[in-house]
């Protein structure tokens, strides 16, 4: 055996993860002596409820799982988000080899691609269901109809005809276009080819602000196994440059964590999540969102097994359609977004900027040192880079940890370095909306966002950020900017309350509002659900538009230094 091959098989030094694979390793061979057919199985594929894995004898299959430094090296990644993947990772490959699959564990020093390559003239041809993520097809291109085949990925709930059918006219896109489809042709809360009571959505009863009752549940804490801490040393040890700490009792691992937590998302959350689905709170960083994107996003959970249950639990209604939105409505939306774009590269009104290089989300500037690294060369692109408004600001300290002085922004910013996520609209009303209002650039947003949260891949964080949060792309899929002033962030929070910052008198939130809307009001101009906004700019007395305009200037110039802005400093 060549001392590459031996490199690529030798996997971790013999710790817990390898001598538990070692313990539970099957035959060589399937029944009879026959060869075993083998998969490569993705890092976010980690589940044996899909694809041959759930339908053809364990006994006959073996599975490739490779762990890959320099994917880990292109971004600086939380550390959280690294060990999630990492431990999911190896904890599969134990269970598999509990079943009877062969298994063959690889550290590769470069891509997913030379991890595959050395493999095939011994195990022969691979299959793989398709990647979800643009970038790991990309790394897998050249291998494929070269001993990778490409299988249907079965975890998607609708398919591209029925996206393209939804609007079959070029973009724009719409969601409700595409949920009124897919809600109709799947049945699901259907009753005679009628919405369940009476409405497709129930989003206008979901907007009740949280003011303590019920009381939110807390996570659930997972119980490490020396194996799940194993990954959390070597992460802590490998990547200590990345930003981020892993809480080994936020880390659901195992098959059985998975069920835990879908377990008490059912029990705990849903009941009340359709009331508070846009609540925000300081003192509950998730309220009853139920966490389980994340396991969604690697498939330790099935979106087809949790849409079930879902609909199958004695819930509110509200509830019970707010969760089918999100999860048969937006999630599968996003992914045919990004899928028929190429990644947002190709816009109706034409190709995207692709940046040259995968960016840091602004690591580098807040450090003070650049992020690139050895292991991150040849990594290709660095993804679309659309910006409609042509705001290109980097991305200001204060998203990094650097107190701005407004609470909404800098409690949510808190909780993203601490938990590797917050709920969707702490990102899109919070996070996106200052970073929209101030210019910020869509695809350094979009960057950070991939690096900080853990359950953001390509095909779900660029559609969100560059698309939705941001307006980058336009109206390519929502109908205006997702933006807001003071009095929103009041009504549906409470950060207010701890703030030096008064909504109604003082915050320089709702003056970046309306500045935004002058400063945007040519290329905003044609749409209608900004008509009115528009015109009430337009009508602001110019002794307060010059204000507002004054106000974004000196906002933007401070957050951009790191400053801690206060009342006093803004005048």
């Amino acid at each position: 055996m060549s001392g590459r091959r031996r490199a690529l098989e030798a996997g971790p030094p013999a710790g817990p993860f390898a001598r538990a694979l070692a313990e539970r390793a099957p035959a060589p061979e399937g029944p009879r002596g026959r060869p075993r057919r083998w998969l490569f199985v993705p890092y976010d594929q980690l589940t044996d409820g899909l694809g041959p894995l759930a339908r053809e004898d364990p006994r006959e299959l073996g599975v490739v799982l490779v762990e890959c430094p320099a994917k880990a090296a292109r971004r600086p990644y939380h550390r959280q988000k690294l060990a999630l993947v990492l431990a999911n990772l190896r904890q599969f490959a134990l269970e598999q080899a509990a079943r009877g699959v062969a298994v063959r564990h690889v550290v590769s020093p470069g891509d997913y691609a030379a991890a595959l390559r050395p493999l095939l003239p011994e195990l022969g041809p691979l299959r793989v269901m398709e990647p979800a993520e643009r970038e790991l097809r990309q790394d897998l291109a050249p291998l494929v109809g070269r001993g990778l085949e490409v299988l249907p990925h079965e975890g998607w709930l609708t398919t591209r005809d029925q996206f393209l059918r939804a609007r079959p006219r070029r973009p724009p896109w719409r969601m409700d276009a595409f949920y009124r489809l897919v809600r109709r042709e799947t049945g699901v809360l259907m009753e005679g080819g009628a919405p369940v009571g009476g409405k497709l959505s129930f989003d206008a009863e979901n907007r009740r602000p949280w003011r303590g009752d019920p009381p939110a549940p807390a996570p659930l804490a997972y119980a490490p196994d020396a194996v799940t801490e194993e990954v959390v040393d070597l992460v802590t040890r490998r990547f200590a440059r990345h930003p981020g700490a892993v809480d080994p009792a936020a880390l659901p691992a195992t098959s059985a964590d998975a069920e835990a937590t879908w377990a008490w998302a059912l029990a705990r959350c849903l009941p009340w999540f359709g009331p508070f689905e846009d609540a925000i709170s300081t003192a509950s960083s998730g309220l009853f969102h139920t966490r389980v994107s994340p396991l969604l996003n690697l498939h330790r959970l099935l979106p087809r097994r949790v849409l079930a249950d879902a609909l199958a639990a004695d819930l509110p209604l509200a509830s019970r359609e707010g969760f089918v939105r999100q999860v048969l409505g937006w999630r599968e939306f996003v992914r045919h977004v990004h899928v028929e774009t190429d990644g947002l590269r190709r816009l109706p009104v034409g190709p995207a900027p692709v940046t040259p290089r995968p960016g840091d989300g602004g690591w580098g500037r807040w450090r003070g040192e650049p992020w690139a690294s050895p292991a991150a060369a040849g990594s290709g692109d660095g993804g679309a880079a659309p910006s409609a408004l042509g705001a290109g600001d980097p991305v200001p300290p204060a998203l990094w940890g650097a107190p701005s002085g407004l609470a909404c922004l800098d409690d949510v910013v808190a909780t993203v370095w601490r938990e590797a996520w917050s709920h969707h609209i702490t990102r899109l009303m919070v996070l996106g909306n200052l970073a929209t209002l101030l210019d910020v650039s869509p695809r350094d947003l979009t960057d950070w966002f991939w690096v900080a949260y853990q359950d953001a891949y390509d095909w779900v964080v660029e559609p969100n950020v560059l698309a939705m949060a941001t307006w980058g792309a336009g109206d390519l899929m929502t109908t205006k900017p997702y933006v807001s002033g003071a009095a929103y962030l009041s009504k549906m929070g409470d950060a207010c309350r701890g703030c030096s910052f008064d909504p109604r008198r003082t915050c320089p939130i709702t003056r970046l509002y309306w500045a935004f809307l002058a400063r945007h009001a040519e290329a905003l101009g044609a749409l209608p659900r900004l008509a009115l906004p528009l015109a009430q700019a337009r009508a602001r007395p110019a002794a307060e538009r010059a204000a507002d305009a004054a106000t974004f200037a000196r906002v933007r110039d401070a957050l951009q230094r790191g400053e801690h802005l206060t009342p006093a400093a803004l005048g």
